[in-house]
């Protein structure tokens, strides 16, 4: 049975007497007043106060007491059907006398989740504190809407703008800077005093300009800040203590996952002109991808990269496989961890990134060969790190036997952020057209998908969730693959005016050699010298030993 009632009080007034009546002083000496609330004469008048419900509810935990009111209603009727919405709701079981706010709320339901992984229990760390409370963090949680949710969002589409504003200006700094450079470096000898003067201040300038936001909330960010805050509220509802998920019906920008682009001749040569990527996910065709693996052969990562490349473990799988499983008799890396880390360069290790990503990767026989013998320089490199440690105990401390495959000199693992700027300043250097570390997946699906094998077995290999997942992402990909598809129904159409079909040496000599780059890359030549400049540059900056390739590897590397 409802058990409220409705009464209209104001914010009028009037000092506040003692008991003979006279006005009561502060402690600065000025009069004392008090409300008049529900006492106040002028409440007869119609645009005079406000209406408030009072509603008693069923006590609470160790008999307290639960008496919620709330006012600012026009009317008696607005406040009645407030009441009663109120009441409906404790019936049902929803917590309507909570104080807790969405700040409060966050913290909790964050400090419950022990089930997350670390990383993601990071990143919603991070969400909470840094988006979530400063916007929505001061509202009780029972009065959290969708428009406070969305509003949040036009905040950071707000600061999308000025971040632009600013990442145009420091690009404008920075050809200012570079202006003001060669302009001093042109002057003759003495060169003029308030050139090196005009330099220092374009450097000032573009360093200020260059330290303000420039990195873009995009869409992708925007959906995960989105599903954080969905998952922590849809437990709320769970919990009665509110009545609807709002996450749910914000409305965000169009999130579309990116499709992998292939460096084409044309892509490439667009790319030396402008600088600009076609794609956020780009892939090298097998020709790049073989010309990689020919300059890389000397870099200490090479092994690590060329498993990447055919077999598409992640680059935390890689660096995570250990000895125990890899079996070399069976050709079996079996996928039952990874290593992760933080923006602070802390690493952990972990399970895969889902269930699906434990997985056994059969190995070719390349990979093979070049861990079989990696397996001996491993050794070796153990041996002759210990003896530096006999020799010299404090510049080289005892060898960490990690048990991973992949490690520095010293037995240590390889850092995942390090392989990533290992592998970006390489493929600088050597002048191929930059795809990130983890693209080097999409490499090996476009390969397994060039060489025959079904999207099932591609799923597999790739250690993804969902079937659809890697369809939608490699169906279009390669294209040149598709050729033999596209012509088809050509032959199906009798012309008596149509295009001649090129014979096949035609078709032969319209193609590129299978081992050669388009003309847009560099010539073999500088690739060799760079690639030679870039292993010796690598090997010094990560202060790592050069491998010897014993001679099973150049026989796999030759059958690669």
């Amino acid at each position: 049975m409802f058990d409220g009632s409705t009464y209209k009080r104001c914010k009028c007034t009037e000092p506040k007497l003692d008991d003979e009546g006279q006005p009561v002083l502060d402690a600065n000496g000025k009069p004392m007043v008090r409300e008049l609330g529900s006492a106040c004469p002028l409440l007869k008048k119609r645009d005079h106060g406000s209406w408030y419900y009072y509603v008693k509810l069923p006590d609470g935990p160790g008999g307290k007491r639960r008496r919620p009111r709330k006012g600012g209603f026009v009317t008696q009727n607005q406040a009645k059907d407030a009441a009663q919405k109120l009441w409906d709701q404790a019936q049902g079981g929803i917590d309507v006398d909570t104080k807790e706010t969405v700040s409060e709320y966050l913290d909790r339901w964050h400090a419950k989740r022990v089930d997350l992984k670390r990383k993601t229990r990071f990143g919603y760390r991070d969400f909470i504190d840094r988006i979530f409370k400063p916007s929505l963090g001061h509202l009780p949680l029972r009065d959290l809407r969708d428009r406070h949710i969305q509003e949040m969002f036009q905040q950071i589409w707000a600061y999308n703008e000025t971040k632009k504003a600013n990442q145009e200006a420091a690009e404008l700094a920075k050809i200012e800077c570079e202006a003001a450079h060669l302009a001093w470096r042109q002057a003759p000898t003495p060169r003029p005093p308030e050139l090196r003067q005009a330099w220092d201040q374009a450097r000032a300038a573009l360093k200020e300009a260059q330290a303000k936001p420039r990195q873009n909330t995009g869409p992708a960010s925007q959906k995960r800040y989105l599903d954080c805050l969905s998952a922590a509220l849809g437990d709320a509802v769970t919990e009665k203590l509110i009545t609807h998920n709002w996450a749910k019906l914000v409305v965000l920008p169009k999130y579309e996952r990116p499709q992998p682009l292939v460096w084409t001749d044309e892509r490439v040569a667009r790319w030396r002109e402008t600088g600009e990527k076609p794609g956020p996910v780009m892939v090298w065709t097998p020709e790049q991808t073989g010309q990689f693996l020919d300059a890389a052969v000397n870099h200490p990562m090479y092994i690590m990269w060329h498993l990447m490349v055919y077999r598409a473990p992640r680059r935390g799988e890689a660096t995570g496989l250990s000895w125990t499983e890899l079996d070399l008799t069976k050709g079996v890396a079996h996928v039952s961890g990874q290593l992760v880390t933080d923006s602070n360069y802390n690493m952990w290790q972990d399970t895969p990134k889902s269930r699906s990503g434990r997985r056994a990767i059969a190995l070719d026989y390349a990979t093979l060969a070049l861990l079989t013998a990696w397996r001996d320089v491993q050794k070796a490199q153990r041996a002759e790190w210990e003896e530096k440690h006999r020799q010299d105990p404090t510049k080289y401390g005892p060898y960490v036997d990690s048990g991973y495959v992949f490690t520095r000199p010293d037995g240590r693992p390889h850092n995942p952020q390090n392989v990533s700027q290992a592998f970006w300043r390489f493929i600088q250097r050597i002048g191929l057209p930059p795809v990130r570390l983890h693209d080097l997946r999409h490499c090996a699906a476009s390969l397994s998908l060039a060489a025959g094998l079904s999207m099932k077995a591609i799923q597999a290999l790739l250690g993804h969730s969902s079937y659809q997942l890697t369809a939608d992402t490699y169906t279009s990909l390669l294209p040149q693959f598709e050729q033999a598809a596209a012509n088809a129904p050509l032959d199906l159409v009798p012309r008596r005016n149509g295009v001649e079909k090129p014979t096949d040496e035609q078709a032969q000599a319209a193609q590129p050699h299978p081992m050669q780059l388009p003309t847009s890359v560099h010539d073999g030549g500088e690739i060799e010298q760079a690639a030679t400049t870039a292993s010796a540059c690598e090997e010094t900056a990560d202060r790592h030993l050069r491998v010897v390739r014993p001679s099973p590897r150049d026989e796999a590397r030759g059958a690669a």
